[in-house]
């Protein structure tokens, strides 16, 4: 049976009403129970003049929907999210515990888990900020807790900075972000007065493909090593092919060009090229940047990193390559490389 009385519905209760019919036959015959039908008639009932100038309590169809229209105007229109308990659940799960933004969460929801409910991400942002969500909130947004009112850290001179290339020097077509394999290299770190331990993090730039690997510290001999085990794992010609060429900034982790870009496997040929930022210009790696972003949801600002395993970092890395993007129409950046045939 509905619940809800209909405009048309008041106009029959009024006439039975003044029939002589109670209220209890009333839901009988308009199939609502009978509680409905009291509230109806407490809801409609006024006060009417009569003729000797005395007063009488009435039904009135016509004041009962004109309350029931100025609530409704009160009410706001009705969530999306209605009853939709699965959405309710999954969202929470996805920004909650896998730290996803609310369009990740549409994406991921509209690929792999639709539900009845479809919406917008606007209209997500405004769901969390009302505090619809029980157990979400704007502080389980990661743009939003972390707001600052200044600029993030500046870029650190290197200590002894050979002869080598600049982002000037850097062919130009790489600007379009049209080809595969141009990287943006940097290290997040561990808090201060913690460990030395850090990530070297490697971003590229058509599709925010990501390497995370773990450096027992922030020297230039450890960034060498490090790439030179990732050149002996993914073989020369893999490496060449992928690496094609790889900007960073003036840390002095990254101060020797030539020994970053020379082969280990054949110290006489060439494995990529490294070109240097401005000074003061973490902007030219602003993929590097946003994804530094996205690994502190995992390893926040100030945590020791030499407390996290490899099959930690993994995972983490994992879960930015599967990341939903809005740059991509939603696709994740294993998708978007899947759909330019890129292996």
């Amino acid at each position: 049976m509905g619940k809800h009385i209909t405009e048309i519905e008041r106009y029959k209760i009024e006439t039975m009403l003044k029939d002589g019919i109670k209220p209890c036959d009333i839901a009988v015959r308009l199939g609502k129970h009978f509680t409905t039908i009291y509230k109806e008639i407490e809801k409609g009932t006024v006060e009417l003049l009569n003729s000797d100038l005395t007063y009488r309590k009435e039904y009135c169809a016509d004041a009962a929907q004109r309350i029931t229209n100025e609530r409704k105007a009160n009410k706001g229109r009705d969530l999306k999210v209605g009853n939709d308990y699965a959405f309710v659940k999954r969202v929470e799960y996805l920004i909650g515990e896998l730290h996803y933004s609310p369009y990740a969460a549409v994406q991921d929801i509209r690929k792999n888990k639709p539900c009845k409910t479809d919406v917008c991400k606007t209209t997500l942002y405004s769901y969390i900020d009302k505090g619809i969500f029980l157990n979400i909130s704007n502080k389980n947004l990661y743009s939003k807790s972390k707001q600052k009112n200044e600029y993030d850290k500046v870029e650190r001179p290197s200590l002894k900075k050979l002869k080598s290339k600049t982002i000037e020097d850097r062919p130009k077509d790489i600007y379009n972000r049209d080809e595969y394999g141009h990287w943006e290299m940097d290290t997040v770190y561990s808090g201060k007065n913690k460990s030395k331990s850090c990530l070297l993090v490697l971003t590229e730039r058509c599709t925010r493909d990501e390497y995370l690997l773990l450096m027992p510290d922030r020297t230039l001999e450890s960034t060498i090593k490090t790439i030179n085990n990732l050149e002996k794992t993914l073989g020369y010609e893999v490496f060449s092919n992928r690496f094609k060429t790889i900007t960073c900034d003036n840390g002095s982790e990254f101060g020797d060009s030539s020994g970053i870009e020379t082969s280990c496997i054949y110290p006489d040929k060439q494995r990529t090229q490294v070109y240097f930022c401005h000074p003061y210009s973490s902007f030219e790696r602003g993929s590097n940047e946003n994804a530094n972003k996205l690994i502190r949801h995992w390893i926040p600002k100030g945590e020791d990193i030499s407390k996290y395993d490899d099959e930690y970092i993994q995972f983490i890395q994992d879960w930015i390559n599967n990341y939903p993007r809005e740059l991509f129409s939603g696709l994740s950046s294993n998708e978007y490389k899947a759909s330019l045939k890129i292996s």
